[in-house]
């Protein structure tokens, strides 16, 4: 179980590589919605996303025989460039695992960033089962994009740069794709604000946290038809 004191130690391990990113008011929410409307600038993180700050806590905390095998992970988006800058900066070599139809400007990131990028199958599916065969077969660590206590750990110091930034916020929101995001943040800001309400927000067209909730049980989402 992840506490506020892994995350509070999981931001000593990353302050100096991560950039802490502005709270910024936004006058045109505000207006609409007929109160102070905040939005944390996790677009301007290095890496462009908050991806780096689990990734490098998680790799960072390998020991020096995993380090020295190197991580995989599956991704066709921002957790695949979180991985690879954080496997550079700690030179641990990488390897990500795409989808053949991934987008080239994400491929050709990646691959800037120095990671080994192998394209295998048509859909996320087919690139996780072979990312996990390829952990077999080369002893590498799987660095997985949410279900990792250290992961979250990692994105949970946004939570503690919220609360410091907006120590009277009374609501916040924040998107759920597999849940490490939101889990990080509620942890922290539940301990250092326990009076604030949290809110998870899925797209209509993949939402399968309010079933699962429901059901008592993780359940996943037949189809997911999203813009993301």
């Amino acid at each position: 179980m992840v506490s506020l004191a892994d995350i509070q130690a999981a931001r000593r391990t990353i302050r100096d590589v991560i950039v802490q990113t502005p709270v910024l008011p936004d006058e045109r929410l505000s207006q609409e919605l007929g109160a102070r409307v905040f939005l944390k600038a996790e677009n301007t993180q290095r890496s462009g996303s908050f991806k780096i700050r689990g990734a490098f806590h998680k790799i960072s905390r390998l020991a020096a025989a995993e380090r020295e095998r190197g991580v995989i992970a599956p991704s066709a988006g921002n957790h695949a460039q979180g991985v690879a800058l954080a496997a550079q900066l700690l030179g641990i070599p990488a390897v990500i695992v795409m989808p053949e139809r991934a987008p080239l400007t994400k491929v050709t990131a990646t691959r800037r960033l120095g990671a080994e990028v192998v394209l295998h199958g048509a859909t996320f599916d087919d690139a996780v089962a072979h990312a996990r065969r390829l952990c077999d077969e080369r002893g590498l660590t799987y660095v997985h994009a949410f279900d990792d206590e250290r992961i979250i750990a990692g994105q949970g110091t946004i939570g503690l740069e919220i609360a410091e930034a907006l120590p009277d916020l009374r609501l916040v929101v924040v998107p759920i794709g597999g849940g490490g995001l939101i889990s990080g943040i509620a942890i922290a800001l539940k301990a250092l604000l326990p009076d604030v309400r949290i809110v998870g927000v899925q797209a209509e067209g993949c939402a399968p946290v309010p079933p699962s909730l429901k059901a008592g049980e993780p359940l996943t989402s037949e189809t997911a038809r999203t813009i993301a």
